[in-house]
């Protein structure tokens, strides 16, 4: 009789430099071996003292914060929730074997990263790893490291910041970057070769800058720049009950939300784009320079994006454009439960983008000035500040257990482990589903269409109609985009689907197989209203 045995992951055990409970400290090194299938290996964890130790009196969590391929090494850094919020934390590497060696310890939050270009550099954390003609230099947290990992300090205002985003400076991108303080400090930073330290100044107190207001606490997650545009981008997912609760009802009109999604150049200073959440922008520098801003209101998540033009893809239209997708989970609406949701590139020239507990394709082209290369992969429960390409390996980062000042007292020592596999493993997470919708009690103007919301990739599909001032004669009319570019091109518009009359409450549930890549929504007069659709 024949016997089917599965595959089972094979460690070639290395010698172990550190084992125990305590967290690994700078110089120790643990190996366990080359992975031979997808999953969890736990030597491969970073972890947070179980106890405070001397001069710190809290413990809160070690998340990984960001993570970079360079130099045949793939950096990591750990993050606490606020600097001196316990011990434990620090900077990584992992080669090709699999031997995580720590090089150097902090407690402060750092989760930024970027490749300089005019140096030959990149920025991980508060650190950039410079390559020259004659040596190889890494900054990380306050260190900078040779390629011989002899470690010098960064000088300079920047202090034990915590650190949410990092971008090319505007006017000197050869030698300089911008560093985003979560808590809205801005600093530009010289990293030129050659110098024993890289000196940082600060430059602005955004809280006072985009007039976060008081009550609310600022949270800065992600910077972007686009150079020959002159223009910066700074996105705070600030969103709490009180947000929640205001955007839900949509009475005051005078509510401001405490997110940002803002802009700089030196021409006109600052200036806000959305009064709302925010916690990522990025683009790439080719392509049209198109630049992707993710963020979250009671409603749902949003997708922001503009297309500069460049080269041979001009644009037809730089003006912001604004999409929805559905939430996978209410489980991430906090702005302390969003950590950093990211938009990457682990395959060639195609993003992974995480948003609010699920995973989408996402094309870095702006063809037709629109967000159509769009499709859902999966939903899923894991944590995730950061992913990342490595020897063949997506590298998903993790934070798994956070005792933050001992709120929770049944999780233990704060840990993160990784999780190692391949970009298709994803297609075998949750099968795609989430909720949303563009209005929610919304003071809707007749004949003015809802924001796109995303239809293609999910298989049941209902959406519910209501409205909510009892306002007579309400009809509306659903729209769908079948194309992914409609209202951009002449020929390819907004097709009318179907016109249900709305006295108070009207369902509607789409046959089975009937997809779209974009619905929206219209209605014949003025109304308050909502529109939720339940993707199953």
């Amino acid at each position: 009789r024949l016997v089917c045995c599965s595959l089972v992951a094979i460690l070639l055990v290395h010698p172990v430099t550190h084992v125990g409970a305590q967290p690994l400290r700078a110089g120790d090194s643990v190996a366990a071996g080359v992975m031979a299938a997808p999953g969890i290996y736990p030597h491969l964890t970073t972890v947070a003292d179980s106890a405070p130790i001397k001069a710190r009196s809290a413990r809160s969590e070690s998340g990984n914060g960001a993570m970079m391929a360079w130099a045949d090494r793939l950096y990591l850094v750990s993050y606490l929730s606020v600097d001196g919020g316990g011990n434990g934390t620090g900077l990584y590497e992992i080669d090709s074997n699999l031997t995580m060696t720590k090089l150097a310890d902090h407690s402060s939050c750092y989760a930024n990263r970027i490749l300089h270009p005019g140096t030959n550099q990149i920025v991980i954390g508060n650190i950039c790893n410079m390559t020259s003609r004659s040596k190889s230099l890494f900054m990380a947290g306050k260190w900078v490291i040779d390629q011989n990992r002899n470690i010098r300090e960064i000088a300079g205002d920047l202090g034990s910041t915590r650190l949410g985003g990092v971008a090319i400076h505007l006017q000197h991108p050869d030698t300089m970057i911008y560093l985003l303080g979560m808590d809205g400090e801005l600093f530009e930073a010289d990293i030129s070769l050659g110098k024993p330290t890289c000196n940082s100044t600060k430059l602005f107190d955004l809280v006072t800058e985009l007039k976060i207001p008081q009550n609310q606490q600022p949270h800065f997650k992600a910077a972007h720049s686009v150079v020959d545009q002159n223009v910066l981008y700074v996105a705070s997912n600030t969103f709490d009950e009180h947000d929640f609760v205001q955007d839900s009802l949509n009475t005051n009109q005078s509510f401001q939300m405490g997110g940002r999604l803002a802009q700089f150049t030196y021409q006109n200073g600052w200036e806000i784009i959305e009064h709302m959440a925010f916690f990522e922008v990025t683009g790439r520098r080719n392509w049209g320079e198109v630049v992707f801003a993710t963020g979250v209101d009671s409603r749902s998540v949003v997708l922001k994006m503009k297309d500069f033009g460049s080269g041979g893809t001009p644009t037809i239209n730089q003006s912001w454009k604004t999409y929805r997708l559905p939430k996978a989970s209410h489980a991430y609406d906090h702005l302390w439960q969003t950590e950093w949701p990211r938009i990457r590139e682990v395959e060639t020239e195609r993003y992974l983008m995480d948003a609010h507990g699920q995973f989408y394709e996402l094309s870095p082209l702006g063809w037709a000035a629109s967000a159509w290369g769009l499709r859902p992969v999966s939903q899923h429960l894991r944590m995730i500040p950061d992913f990342a390409s490595f020897r063949g390996s997506l590298v998903l980062g993790g934070n798994q257990v956070s005792s933050i000042f001992d709120n929770n007292l049944i999780t233990g020592q704060s840990q993160a482990g990784l999780w190692w596999g391949k970009t298709d493993d994803l297609w075998s997470f949750g099968k795609p589903k989430g909720w949303g919708g563009p209005w929610k009690q919304t003071r809707v103007k007749a004949l003015m269409p809802s924001d796109p919301f995303l239809m293609t990739g999910f298989e049941h599909k209902v959406v519910h109609l209501e409205n909510n001032n009892k306002a007579a004669g309400v009809n509306i009319t659903i729209q769908v985009d079948v194309h992914g570019i409609a209202g951009q091109l002449p020929g390819y518009d907004w097709l009318d689907y179907k016109t249900l009359a709305v006295d108070s409450y009207t369902p509607f549930v789409f046959p089975e197989g009937f997809s779209a890549h974009w619905v929206r929504f219209v209605s014949n007069t003025d109304a308050i209203l909502s529109a939720t659709l339940h993707y199953t």
